[in-house]
């Protein structure tokens, strides 16, 4: 049975910054989740950051990749850069995904750590650009394809494929 790595906040659990949860109560999710197929995870809080927490954006939205590569932080609203708390919680994303063999995970859309399609761009002020967060451009660096809340039926026919 092939296992999902999802946004633990996805799930109910109140990991976010702003210590809330932003739980799905997607059907499909429902049956995995009963099928024991979820693997919950949360990499801010992996990474070492407090619940609740400032909020976090990478700088000029440049992207999860750029902040891998080095080329970019992860700042708080205070100015903190959390890139240390971020990169940690993106490789412990990366081992759990790893250890349970992995090839898929539905992630939190926006997030500066799971963001698939889109991040905000790093002025605070809530405009969004495309882009990945740091945990998504890691595991899809590796091979695991990463799917927002908003795609969970895409997400249900790529674990269809992988199956047959």
């Amino acid at each position: 049975m092939e296992r999902i790595l999802v946004s633990a906040c996805l799930m109910g659990r109140r990991v976010r910054y702003d210590g809330g949860a932003k739980t799905s109560h997607d059907a499909l999710l429902a049956e995995w989740r009963e099928q024991g197929r979820l693997v919950p995870f949360c990499p801010e809080v992996e990474g070492g950051l407090p619940t609740p927490r400032p909020a976090a954006e990478i700088e000029g939205g440049a992207g999860g990749a750029a902040v891998l590569a080095g080329a970019a932080r992860v700042l708080t609203t205070e100015g903190e850069d959390v890139t240390g708390a971020f990169m940690a919680g993106a490789q412990a994303a990366l081992a759990v995904a790893t250890s349970f063999g992995i090839r898929m995970a539905i992630l939190k859309e926006g997030s500066p750590s799971c963001g698939a399609l889109s991040i905000y761009d790093g002025t605070f002020r809530g405009r969004r650009l495309p882009g990945q967060g740091v945990t998504t451009s890691l595991l899809e660096l590796h091979g695991i394809r990463v799917f927002t809340e908003d795609h969970i039926a895409d997400a249900g026919a790529y674990l269809r494929t992988l199956e047959a």
